[in-house]
C-alpha cells in the first residue's frame, strides 16, 4: 500500500535544512563499527541467522517503526547515503551475536513496493509488507507475514470538524461530501477505495485520485474537501505544522469501515521461508519484545529516528512533536497493541480470512488476483509468536 507520503516532509520546513549540516554519524557510540567481541546474551542469533538481519522499511523513519530502532537505539552507524543504519542487534540489552540493519523505504527506493525490494536486492531478509499488497503481488513477488507490529492501519480519511461536525464515521463521508460539493482526496491506486466503492460508502462523485502527499490542495479547498492520511501523524501535523490550517481536523479509521489490512507486517520471501525458519524461532519473540519495550519508552529510540530523518535528508520532516503525538495515538487508538487475545504481534486469524476474500475480490476485479490456489495460510503464519509477549 503507498504511504501518504512526502505530506509530512514536503508540508513543513526546517529540519531538512538542518540535515545538510549534521555528520552522517550519531556521535561516539555511532563513529566506531559494533564491536565484534560482544559477549553474546541469553539470545544467541548467531548460529541460525545471517551476520546481519536486512530488515527494508516501507517508509522513511517514523515512531510506527520504533520497534526496529529500539533494538539498535544506543550502538549504531549511520549511512546516509544509502538511508541505512546498522548496529549490534540487542534484545534486553544483551548483544545477540548480529548485526541489524534497517533500511529506509518510500524515496530511498524510488517508491517502489518492499516486495520487489526484497526480490531484486537478495541481501534483504526482511521486509515490510502489508497484507494487500501481499495479496496482489502474490503472483509475481510472494512473501509470507510473521510478525505484525500494528494491529490496526492508521490509513484515514480526515475532514474539517467545522465543515462537517456530523461526520463521524466513513459510513458519513459519502452523504457529506455529496451535499457540499466536496471530494475525497487519494493517492491513485488505493486499494481501498476500490472496496469502499464496491461496499457503496463511495463513488466516483465524490473521489478524486490526485493526492500528491502535500496539504496544499486540502488548505485550498477551505475545509471543503476531504483527504487521505495517517491517524498517527497527519491531525497532529496539519494543527501544530501547516501553519496555513493550523487547526484541528476529524477522521475515522479505513480499517472500522471494514478494510482491515496488517500495516507493515514484518515479511520473509515465500521461498527464503523454510531456509529462515530457525532463525525466525528466536528472531520474532526479539521483534515482539523490542516492540513492548519502545512503548514503555520510546525516548532514546526516537531520538535516532529523528536524527536519521536529518541526516537521510529525503525531503520527508519529522519533529518530535509528530513523533510524541504518534506514539500516544498508536496506544490509544489500539493501532498498536495486543488485538482481541494477550498476545502482541501476532494474526487474528478470522479477521485475515475475512480480509483475504475481500481483498481477493478487489484485486481480481481490477484484474490482479492473488496467485491460483493461494490461500490465507500461504501468506502469513504464527508459528514464531511466543504467546507470553504481550503489553
Amino acid at each position: 500500500m503507498q504511504r501518504s507520503t512526502l505530506l509530512r516532509g514536503t508540508a513543513v520546513t526546517g529540519a531538512v535544512a538542518l540535515a545538510l549540516t549534521l555528520t552522517s554519524c550519531a556521535g561516539s557510540a555511532a563513529e566506531s563499527a559494533p564491536a565484534a567481541d560482544m559477549e553474546i546474551g541469553s539470545v544467541d542469533l548467531s548460529t541460525d541467522c545471517p551476520s546481519t538481519v536486512v530488515i527494508q522499511t516501507d517508509w522513511n523513519p517514523e515512531a510506527e517503526h520504533g520497534h526496529l530502532y529500539e533494538m539498535i537505539k544506543d550502538d549504531y552507524t549511520i549511512d546516509a547515503n544509502t538511508k541505512a543504519v546498522t548496529g549490534p542487534l540487542m534484545s534486553d540489552g544483551e548483544y545477540t551475536g548480529v548485526n541489524l540493519e534497517i533500511r529506509a523505504g518510500g524515496p530511498a527506493i524510488g517508491f517502489q513496493t518492499v516486495s520487489a525490494q526484497m526480490y531484486q536486492d537478495d541481501a534483504i531478509t526482511l521486509g515490510y509488507v502489508s497484507t494487500d499488497e501481499a495479496i496482489q503481488l502474490s503472483g509475481t513477488t510472494p512473501t509470507k507475514a510473521v510478525f505484525a507490529p500494528l494491529d490496526i492501519s492508521p490509513t484515514m480519511v480526515m475532514w474539517d470538524p467545522a465543515t462537517y461536525p456530523n461526520v463521524k464515521t466513513v459510513d458519513d463521508v459519502k452523504g457529506a461530501l455529496s451535499a457540499n460539493g466536496g471530494v475525497w482526496r487519494y493517492f491513485d491506486g488505493s486499494a481501498y477505495i476500490e472496496y469502499l466503492k464496491s461496499a457503496g460508502l463511495a463513488d466516483s462523485a465524490i473521489l478524486d485520485g490526485s493526492y500528491d502527499g502535500t496539504p496544499s490542495n486540502f488548505v485550498a479547498a477551505g475545509g471543503k474537501d476531504m483527504q487521505q492520511g495517517f491517524a498517527s501523524a497527519e491531525p497532529y501535523v496539519y494543527q501544530n505544522e501547516v501553519s496555513a490550517w493550523g487547526k484541528p481536523v476529524d477522521f475515522a479509521l479505513i480499517h472500522d469501515a471494514g478494510w482491515q489490512t496488517y500495516q507493515s507486517s514484518v515479511s520473509v520471501k515465500a521461498g527464503d521461508f523454510d531456509k529462515l525458519s530457525p532463525c525466525l524461532e528466536k528472531l520474532v519473540p526479539v521483534l515482539q519484545k523490542a516492540g513492548v519495550a519502545y512503548y514503555e519508552d520510546p525516548s532514546a529510540a526516537n531520538d535516532l529516528i529523528l536524527k536519521l530523518v536529518d541526516e537521510y535528508a529525503t525531503g520527508w520532516t519529522y519533529t518530535q512533536g509528530v513523533a510524541d503525538y504518534s506514539v500516544k495515538t498508536q496506544v490509544d487508538l489500539g493501532l498498536v497493541g495486543n488485538g482481541p487475545d494477550s498476545t502482541y504481534g501476532n494474526f487474528d486469524e478470522g479477521r485475515f480470512d475475512d480480509f483475504f476474500t475481500k481483498a481477493s475480490k478487489v484485486y481480481t476485479d481490477l484484474g490482479t488476483p492473488p496467485a491460483s490456489g493461494y490461500t490465507p495460510a500461504d501468506l502469513y503464519t504464527n508459528q514464531f509468536i511466543d504467546t507470553s509477549i504481550s503489553f
